[in-house]
């Protein structure tokens, strides 16, 4: 039982998606070029042309963790393997 004036419990309990999780960490521009080892306007670059996972938090520009492993993926080749002609 609540006291008058008292919020609820419920009112408390924001849902998950309201919920800021405290282990989610954002990167300027200048951290993850660092560890990209990038130059920060290729990256600013590419960010703004939406070529490449970014966070846009109202015009300043981020990136998480999911963002730099999404940049490393997408610049992951896959070693060319040239077959040897057989003598036939």
């Amino acid at each position: 039982m609540t006291l008058q004036g008292e919020p609820s419990a419920q009112r408390h309990d924001a849902g998950p998606e309201h919920r800021s999780s405290p282990d989610v960490r954002l990167y300027t521009p200048a951290e993850a070029a660092a560890m990209l080892q990038v130059r920060e306007s290729w990256l600013r670059k590419k960010a703004s042309a939406r070529v490449i996972p970014c966070t846009f938090i109202g015009k300043h520009l981020r990136f998480s963790d999911q963002d730099i492993a999404g940049i490393i993926a997408a610049g992951a080749k896959q070693p060319v393997v040239r077959r040897r002609r057989g003598r036939f």
